[in-house]
């Protein structure tokens, strides 16, 4: 495995990874009122010890009121949080790792189960402002400048499954009839390009951006953004030109077709429309807990490493994320590189609770 291009460096801007793996954003929930602890730090150290190329974190929010309905989210803002994540950083520096913030607004949520209440929380359909809107931008600037300000190597917007970027996107919640909203996604594509517009003018042009996006939401998992591929090229054309260096391209399951008559996957189709970087995600390195026989190829129907190896080399995407699997096994990639097949820990729900 040690030869196989997934353990190839790779170079964008200003940061270079020794291969091709990436940490899947993860919620853990863990920040006591929104501070990273130590615990979060040798967490994600472990990870980079563990020979992760690029990790990036959970959900961080961003100083905005209504940003987040969980009070153990850990925050992009303050004195306190900045310090607790800049202990992360250097953490995972000291192991050989790189690493992104993923910058958050979770927008309008639920409640949290636990009943407790952000400052401001969002009830019913609440519209912003373009005041809100103005200063909500401003806010993702912020983090992403403080991020880089820390010393972390690149910066992720969570403009994926239903949270606030995403739900600009979603004609099912996007009902504005402002200039940030409208009936085609050239339109509602407004508020994420001036969050990426706003991001490079802080942090320059060599420090990396990277967006998340997806098709499905929490709250709809058949939802789409763009049902063809003309529409799809509206909707991360304008993000690219804007300054998005990497898409990172979020399926339930990454070998599944994103349109009829081509195999590209959602992450194949954004490097065709843009040429830019992109990450492939979904399932990878899972089926059904039997994570030997999915790197075996033994009719792994949730994606052997030779099926990720050949859209790979075919060029569909640049960059591999894995979730779960890293979740449960901080030496996931190391074991996978060493060909150590039967050393690997299939994920448990119970991993969910503790940092592993």
């Amino acid at each position: 495995m040690s030869n196989s291009l997934l353990f190839s460096p790779f170079q964008i801007k200003s940061l270079s990874l020794k291969n091709r793996f990436v940490m899947a954003p993860m919620t853990r929930s863990q920040s006591p009122d929104g501070v990273p602890t130590a615990d979060v730090a040798s967490y994600y150290e472990r990870r980079a010890a563990g020979e992760v190329g690029l990790i990036l974190s959970e959900g961080t929010v961003i100083d905005r009121p209504a940003a987040s309905n969980d009070k153990n989210i850990p925050r992009f803002h303050g004195e306190k949080s900045l310090a607790g994540w800049k202990k992360v950083i250097d953490a995972v520096h000291q192991s050989g790792g790189k690493m992104a913030p993923q910058i958050w607004h979770m927008g309008l949520m639920k409640p949290h189960q636990s009943g407790w209440l952000p400052e401001a929380p969002f009830e019913g359909p609440a519209e912003m402002s373009l005041t809100d809107i103005e200063t909500t931008i401003e806010a993702y600037a912020q983090a992403a400048l403080d991020a880089k300000t820390l010393g972390f190597d690149t910066v992720e917007v969570h403009g994926a499954h239903g949270y606030l970027v995403d739900q600009f996107f979603w004609e099912g919640m996007n009902k504005r009839t402002d200039i940030y909203g409208g009936k085609t996604i050239s339109a509602r594509n407004r508020f994420a390009v001036d969050v990426i517009t706003a991001i490079r003018g802080k942090v320059g042009e060599d420090f990396p951006i990277i967006i998340r996006l997806s098709q499905w939401k929490q709250q709809q998992f058949e939802a789409r953004i763009a049902p063809s591929p003309k529409e799809m090229e509206e909707w991360l054309l304008p993000l690219s030109e804007a300054g998005v260096d990497i898409f990172h391209c979020s399926q339930r399951r990454f070998w599944e077709p994103e349109f009829e008559g081509s195999d590209l996957n959602f992450a194949g189709w954004a490097k065709k429309i843009t040429g830019k970087a992109t990450i492939t995600v979904g399932s990878i390195g899972l089926d059904g807990g039997d994570f030997i026989q999915s790197f075996k190829g033994e009719g792994a129907k949730a994606g052997p490493l030779d099926e990720i190896e050949r859209r790979l080399h075919r060029g569909d995407f640049d960059l591999v994320a894995v979730g779960r699997a890293l979740l449960s096994d901080p030496q996931w990639t190391k074991k996978i590189r060493e060909e150590r097949f039967g050393e690997l820990k299939g994920f448990s729900k119970e991993h969910l609770a503790v940092l592993t």
